[in-house]
């Protein structure tokens, strides 16, 4: 019984060792998933009108998607994920803001037809 408590130790010591150092392979791994999914979100906000509607956020996201894109080239894959996930972020509320933008520009074309159609009926009567 004493020489398997050693030999449990040891086992145990080595799967802490190899679980510890698999984390660690996964932060130095390319990021490019990351960069393309950033990509992707920047260019699905621009598709949106965030260019014309959401013009602070969009050029935060693209200006940290660039810099991503050269933290990759450095191979600094834990700085290019950060980046990556800080532009889709940003992507992201650029075409929130753009789609809100839109809905409230709708909105207010729709107000105005309205008051356009009750002063209609206002005269008529």
């Amino acid at each position: 019984m004493e020489t398997v408590t050693p030999r449990l130790l040891n086992i145990l010591a080595v799967a802490a060792v190899l679980s510890l150092a698999a984390c660690a392979s996964s932060q130095k791994a390319p990021a490019t998933a990351d960069v393309a999914v950033s990509r992707n979100a920047v260019d699905n906000a621009v598709s949106a009108g965030a260019a014309d509607l959401a013009p602070a956020e969009i050029n935060m996201a693209r200006s940290k998607m660039m810099r991503a894109n050269e933290a990759l080239a450095a191979k600094d894959y834990v700085l290019a994920r950060q980046l990556a996930t800080e532009a889709q972020a940003d992507a992201k509320l650029a075409q929130s803001k753009a789609s809100s933008a839109k809905a409230n520009a709708a909105a207010n074309a729709l107000d105005a037809d309205l008051r356009v159609l009750r002063e209609e009926v206002d005269r008529n009567r």
